[in-house]
Parts: C-alpha cells; structure tokens; sequence
C-alpha cells in the first residue's frame, strides 16, 4: 500500500515496511467490557480509522480482546472492500480469552493450542481476511485474570501453558500460511529469549513512553535480534497529549479503565508535568505536544513503529505529523531532563 508518510521502515526481519505509525483500535472497541475507555461512536471511529489510512498510515493494531471481538469487527467493515494492494496491514493477538456469559469479567489469560487456533479463525471471520499479517500473543500464559486496573498482570497457575508449547503453535501457524508473521507482546527478555531459541521471534510489542520506559531492556535486545519493535501507548493513554488535566481526568466516565490505573491516581502529578514540559519543544516546532511525545519514541534505538488510538478523525491531525518530526539532540536532552525533574514513570530516560 502506497503511503504519504516516509520513510518506510522494515518490520524487523520481514518482508513488511510500515509507516512510523499505525492506528490502534483498542480506544474505539466500545463500553461493556472490563478495560473499556467508553461508549464509542461506531460511525465515528470508522471515520477516524479511515481517516488515518487516508493520511497514509499502513498499518493497524488490534486483538481480539478489545471489546470482546467488537474491534476487529470494527477494523473488517473500515477495510471491506480495499483492494490487496490498498488494504492495510492488519495486526491482531490472541490469548486474553473472556466469558461471555460474564463480559464485565476480566479475560484470562490462556494460550492452550486448540485455543490459539480456535481464535485465529473468530478472528480470521471477525477480519473478512483470509489471512493475518502479523499475529501476536498478547500476555504470556499465567491461565488467571488479567488484573490491570491496578498495575498487576494477576498470578500464575500450575495448569499455565508453557512459553515453549504456545510458541511452537505460532510457528505452526506461520508454516501454515494462516500468518505471514508471529509476535510477543508484554513478554519479558527471558521469555523473548526462550521463544527465539523455538522460532525466531519476528516482532514485539511492548509499551513504550516517555513515561513509561520499563520495556527498554526488552526493545534493546530486539534490537540486538533483528527483532521488529511497536510499541503500544506512546501517548501513555492519552496523558502526553498535553489535552489532560486533573479536571478532566475527574469527569471520566466510571467504565473507563484508567480511572483505576495508577497513571491517573497517584501518578497524575508527575505525568502531567511531564507534559507540560513538552509544550516548549512543541512550540519551537510548531507541532502538537503528542507529536513530540510520539516523536522521542520514534527516535528510540530499535524502535520500528508505534501504535496510536483514536476515537475521532479530529484526533488524528493532532499526531499525524509525528512520524516527519525529527527532534534535535537538544530537543532529547530536554525531554531527559524532564522526566527527571518531574518524576514521572519509570526507566531510562536518555537514548543511547
């Protein structure tokens, strides 16, 4: 698929090139479910995912969690009737599975085979594609709830599927040709290690802000692997926009996850400075507070693309342009300072 934004960059070691950015549909999936952002406009978010493949994005992230299958529902009718050529890549993962006698539950998180395979074709349907272009696991097995709102990714259980069989799946899968690629997501190095000793692992997806830098270690050693690298929340869920205030972090609605999640509580504080502090790079730039936000991620060593979410076409134009925003040393070390000053999140805070 042709695109306006550039340069393109190689998906690690597969024959994909993606635009810096792609669009994330987790915050147009929906309300009724436990990591909901909110009742969404379906027309609208049509619009503002048309909207991005319009501004040249080439890619799209989702799973088949978000909005228990309403998303992926979502992005099949944005690119129903796209020729090959103009259709996106399409990004999704498995194993967050929910009950859907109890959809307010939180999913849990299992990676049994029959599973993987059983959700590859609900996602395959929910699609309208034949296949996936890059399928990721979403958590590592654990076999119990993911625990979110609190920080905690929940406690193992002794009937767990190992890394090693859920892995060797979606290298079956790939062999297949049902994925042209398989992927990590919120694995840590050790896990990343296990798996390529199986198949090599084509990408990960960790989170990756400037607030949230814990997942350096994780983009260092993809680097190291020829690892593709999409991080997800660069904007820290809406907190590096430089849109958000204590105020308007009070007024979200009760069903909206980040309510209960520490970047919103007892970290809003710091995170808010922190944005503040773009302010004066964005200015000299004459570009929006998120751009550089989404720009210092970008310029990350390894880092390939990164997911953002948009509910409206208006909120794209507000980080369309990131992916041409180059930031000077000056402008990074400032960024570094910041952090620092503010004490926002955790992790390094200087590229290296």
């Amino acid at each position: 698929m042709a695109s306006s934004q550039s340069p393109l960059r190689r998906l690690g070691r597969t024959d994909m090139e993606i635009t810096p950015l792609g669009f994330g549909s987790w915050a147009v999936s929906g309300s009724g479910w436990t990591f909901s952002w909110g009742a969404t406009d379906d027309t609208e978010s049509l619009a503002a995912i048309r909207h991005a493949l319009d501004a040249g994005v080439n890619w799209i992230d989702t799973a088949a969690v978000y909005g228990l299958g309403h998303s992926e529902e979502l992005v099949g009718k944005a690119v129903a009737g796209l020729s090959q050529a103009d259709r996106p890549y399409l990004f999704t993962k498995v194993g967050l599975v929910w009950d859907p006698d109890d959809p307010s539950a939180a999913p849990r998180r299992i990676m049994k085979p029959a599973g993987v395979r059983r959700e590859l074709e609900d996602s395959l349907r929910r699609l309208g594609v034949d296949h996936i272009d890059l399928y990721q696991v979403h958590y590592p097995d654990t076999g119990e709830s993911l625990e979110y709102a609190g920080g905690g990714f929940g406690a193992v259980s002794p009937n767990a599927t190992p890394l090693e069989e859920y892995w060797q799946v979606m290298a079956d899968l790939k062999a297949e040709g049902k994925v042209r690629a398989i992927g990590l997501s919120n694995h840590t190095p050790d896990l990343l290690e296990a798996a390529e000793r199986i198949a090599h692992v084509d990408v990960i997806q960790p989170p990756f802000s400037a607030i949230n830098r814990s997942s350096a270690a994780e983009i260092a050693w993809a680097h190291a692997h020829e690892v593709g690298v999409i991080v997800y929340s660069p904007l820290q869920s809406g907190l590096l926009t430089g849109a958000f205030s204590a105020e308007r972090v009070a007024g979200l609605p009760a069903e909206d996850w980040r309510t209960a999640h520490h970047d919103f509580t007892t970290g809003l504080a710091a995170n808010l400075r922190l944005a503040e502090a773009l302010r004066p790079i964005a200015e000299r730039h004459g570009r929006t507070v998120a751009e550089v936000a989404i720009a210092w991620v970008l310029a990350w060593p390894g880092v390939t693309g990164a997911i953002v979410g948009a509910r409206r076409a208006a909120q794209v134009d507000g980080w369309i342009g990131a992916a041409s925003l180059e930031l000077t040393p000056a402008d990074l070390e400032e960024v570094a300072t910041a952090i620092t000053v503010s004490g926002a999140g955790v992790g390094p805070a200087r590229h290296s």
